[in-house]
């Protein structure tokens, strides 16, 4: 098979969804490897890196786009990218994909009859996740680190600094979600000294919490009430909030970020699945914060692009066993003998087979086993 990594393109994207290591897996099982030039340069990895593994370089995405079998990328495709996914009938595209936040996504996917598969949906028996495990261990680490930032008053925030000093307390966290997000992001709060505070629905999962973290932070039944209880005196707020494969539940409203502190902050994790917090919109590392009733919104949509070295890594090392696997059998046979993949395909050939992004849309759902037998 022809293996194809163009350049990521969203802004403030750093990632490339390949490593030499990866490169060396595929062409060592006998695939071709395309990777456009210079696609590795902001995660510290030189097109001569590449080609030492095997990998061949190519000039631009279109050529990635027309000649490969498989596409891999890291983010969903954007507007500038949707002419390039009918350029080879009968490809795959593997990365995270994100629908259910983006009917234009969705629609191009739908229009190009292409094959697309996402990372983020990818489920094993136990109902982990893990392609897009490590990406929420990055962006849960970071989420604490971009709420203190922001707290400060250079960042736009109230001046609070985060783990207090003798005789001043310390910062207020509140995260919303006790996943693999809510977690690492939780590890960070309280290793820096923060009041620190997780809500869930799910009370076995707040038992583990509470036994994990050995009565350092304080776990909370999650309700509408106990939300606004929680998050009218937060000094920061994460958003770590996920359904799978479907947009994320708005848990904080307008009208209660009007009577927290000003100068909060929140931090929205679950933004690429539209954001649990009601004013939530994608920014960017560049621009990545907004203000809503005296509070500030960090809500940059790809987090783990702030640090692409450690995340492209980390990535590829979960995502690799999956595309060899591909790349060996075809995505059919891969998917039939592999249900945690098949929970993975969301559009076969015009059609989308992953319910919660036809739900979203207002569309219907073919059923998988119609479309791969089609």
């Amino acid at each position: 098979m022809i293996v194809g990594i163009p350049s990521e393109v969203k802004e403030d994207e750093y990632r490339v969804a390949i490593t030499p290591a990866g490169v060396r897996e595929l062409t060592t099982a006998g695939h071709t490897v395309l990777v456009e030039q210079g696609a590795g340069i902001g995660s510290s990895i030189t097109d001569q890196e590449f080609t030492a593994t095997g990998a061949s370089m190519v000039g631009s995405a279109a050529d990635v786009w027309s000649a490969a079998d498989m596409v891999l990328k890291v983010k969903e495709p954007i507007p500038g990218e949707y002419d390039l996914l009918s350029l080879r009938k009968g490809q795959v595209l593997f990365t995270y994909l994100h629908l259910a936040a983006s009917l234009s996504s969705t629609e191009a996917l739908v229009k190009a009859g292409n094959t697309a598969i996402a990372y983020e949906t990818v489920r094993l028996p136990d109902n982990s996740l893990p392609l897009l495990t490590p990406m929420s261990e990055v962006a849960g680490r970071m989420a604490p680190l971009m709420g203190a930032h922001h707290l400060m008053s250079p960042g736009g925030g109230g001046g609070v600094l985060v783990c207090g000093v003798p005789g001043v307390r310390c910062a207020k966290i509140v995260i919303l979600g006790a996943g693999v997000a809510g977690m690492a992001a939780a590890t960070l709060a309280v290793g820096m000294h923060a009041e620190v505070y997780i809500l869930d629905r799910n009370l076995e999962r707040l038992r583990q919490v509470d036994h994990h973290f050995r009565g350092a932070l304080e776990t909370v039944a999650s309700s509408s009430h106990a939300i606004e209880e929680s998050c009218v005196d937060a000094d920061i707020v994460i958003g770590a909030v996920l359904v799978v494969g479907a947009k994320a539940p708005k848990l904080v409203s307008d009208a209660l970020v009007a009577r927290m502190r000003p100068g909060s902050v929140l931090v929205d994790i679950s933004v690429d699945q539209g954001g649990c917090f009601e004013s939530t919109r994608p920014t960017t590392h560049s621009d990545p914060t907004f203000e809503v009733n005296g509070s500030l919104f960090y809500c940059v949509a790809n987090m783990p692009g702030a640090v692409p070295h450690t995340s492209t890594h980390a990535l590829v090392n979960a995502t690799i066993p999956y595309v060899v696997e591909i790349a060996n059998r075809g995505w059919r046979d891969a998917v039939r003998d592999d249900p945690a993949l098949a929970e993975g395909v969301n559009v076969v050939e015009g059609s989308v087979v992953y319910e919660p992004v036809a739900s979203a849309h207002g569309m219907t759902a073919t059923p998988l086993a119609v479309a791969i037998d089609s």
